[in-house]
């Protein structure tokens, strides 16, 4: 009994204690007084402290956060600093702050505008420890600049080369969750390269992003075509459809469906609807191109034959290949956006969970796909948000990483086909069913995380014996694969500042 009373203790030790993410450390307490205050009487010093979290802010938009949780960081930087009272605002792509004066002078404003949103989750995690540390008290101003201006223009860890194959195996792992065979899976991966290559030396000459997607929905059908093709001339069937699908979803993976969803929930429905009506729009680029590459094939005498829905099976042996597959795709999705690898073994992990709930419990019962995919969607938010806070990643890598492998790409291709061959019920309905299970998997994930972040609590002694939090790791994380050495961890830790008041307790 005593065994089992300590590994019940142990299981919620691990569940509502331990570290906190540093959104939900800024929400539940203020932040503590500045080791090293600054002289808000010059109006020079108070505009540097907002320009610094005004361009923490833009890295945080860009990378998936939303605005709920990027205007509670910005305030909790600025309150560190000393400077309260100051009001932000987030629209889409504009961040306006606005700061009273305190020696009667004209109030200070600053105001950014956030470009493009961005993969490079890197970047993303080693600003959440850049906030945690100011918050924490432990990083003075001019020490955050120069960390900052670091981060923003220091390279990808690793070279856009392993991005672009990584793309290509998560191409390539959706195919075999679709149920195509290897053989499909290697195509997949080796057209879903060479899509990607092309839409990001397209971007690299400032093509609109609606174009982008158009090619790269183009590219996803004609190789699949022409494969087919061949493929009868030696009796050789190879399913187009699921080629079509896997370059599909690699294509909405870089799409912010879960960051509009979360924006519309949280209080800001005028960036959600920018931001959802952004995500449609892409999407219909994608299926306008694969509509464009049916019919050229079509003309050129490969016509593609109708989808099969009948070739995925419900048996274990699939469900366990489908289960692999899911988690391996988000494993190379986290590597196509330059996760660290505490971050990727965090994401696969929970998509290994989720994949294996989705085929093994939701549709089994008789859930259905839009029903199974918000369960599905709801534990991996709150699988991820639990993980996540204990091992200090910024919750949205594993949100998006773990709904990714199950974006609707094989019904967005069942629905422009049946479009394209005047079966309007059928196109539109699914259609319908994609969008539906889309929406199901943002809103389910943003539910599951608020979730986790109510279930995560401070942490508490406990009086068993035996039982140890688990703390916050001095050693900095380190990148695989990387490009040049990066020596920003080891200047401010986590806890660095709780290090530093030990030392000195006159501060």
């Amino acid at each position: 009994m005593d065994r089992i009373r300590q590994a019940r203790h142990r299981l919620a030790d691990v569940v509502f204690t331990g570290n906190r993410s540093t959104i939900d450390a800024i929400r539940t307490a203020p932040p503590p007084s500045p080791l090293a205050p600054v002289d808000l009487s010059e109006p020079k010093t108070v505009h540097t402290v907002m320009d610094l979290a005004a361009r923490i802010g833009d890295l945080l938009l860009s990378s998936g956060t939303g605005n709920s949780d990027t205007k509670a960081q910005i305030l909790g930087i600025t309150a560190a600093y000393g400077l309260y009272g100051c009001h932000v605002d987030i629209t889409l792509n504009t961040i306006t702050m606005f700061a009273p004066s305190r020696t009667g002078e004209a109030p200070t404003t600053a105001f950014r505008v956030v470009h493009r949103l961005n993969t490079d989750f890197s970047k993303l995690t080693e600003v959440d420890r850049l906030i945690r540390s100011i918050v924490a008290g432990a990083t003075p101003l001019e020490l955050a600049q120069k960390l900052l201006r670091e981060i923003e223009t220091a390279p990808p860890p690793y070279r856009t080369r392993y991005a672009l194959l990584s793309w290509g195996g998560f191409a390539g792992a959706v195919a075999l969750l679709l149920g195509g065979g290897l053989t499909v899976a290697v195509i997949a991966t080796v057209t879903t390269v060479f899509s990607m290559f092309t839409t990001a030396w397209l971007a690299s000459k400032s093509l609109p992003t609606f174009f982008q997607n158009f090619v790269g929905g183009f590219i996803a059908t004609v190789p699949a075509a022409v494969i087919y093709g061949v493929g009868q001339r030696f009796n050789l069937f190879l399913a187009p459809s699921f080629v079509v699908a896997s370059c599909i979803v690699a294509l909405l993976a870089g799409l912010t469906l879960v960051q509009a969803l979360q924006d519309g929930v949280t209080g800001a429905p005028v960036t959600s609807s920018a931001r959802f009506f952004e995500t449609i729009l892409g999407t219909g680029a994608i299926i306008s191109g694969i509509g464009v590459g049916i019919r050229i094939m079509d003309r050129l005498g490969v016509t593609l034959p109708p989808l099969d829905t009948t070739a995925t099976s419900t048996s274990f042996a699939n469900s366990t290949i489908q289960v692999v597959s899911g988690a391996a795709a988000a494993a190379f999705f986290c590597v196509a956006c330059f996760c660290e690898r505490r971050a990727l073994i965090v994401a696969s992990f929970t998509s290994l969970v989720a994949s294996a709930a989705y085929y093994f419990v939701m549709l089994p019962t008789g859930f259905g796909a839009i029903g199974g995919s918000a369960a599905t969607a709801v534990l991996i938010g709150l699988a991820g948000g639990l993980l996540s806070r204990r091992y200090l990643i910024p919750p949205q890598i594993t949100a998006i990483a773990g709904i990714t492998p199950l974006l609707p790409g094989l019904a967005l291709y069942r629905g422009m086909y049946a479009m394209l061959n005047n079966q309007f019920v059928v196109g539109f309905s699914s259609l319908a069913a994609a969008l539906a299970t889309a929406t199901a998997l943002g809103a389910g994930v943003v539910l599951g995380e608020w979730v986790a972040r109510r279930l995560r609590r401070p942490r508490i002694l406990h009086i068993a014996d035996g039982i140890r939090r688990p703390g916050t790791r001095r050693k900095s994380r380190v990148h695989w694969m990387r490009r040049r050495p990066r020596t920003l961890s080891s200047q401010w830790s986590p806890d660095l500042g709780r290090r530093r008041a030990r030392r000195d307790p006159a501060t």
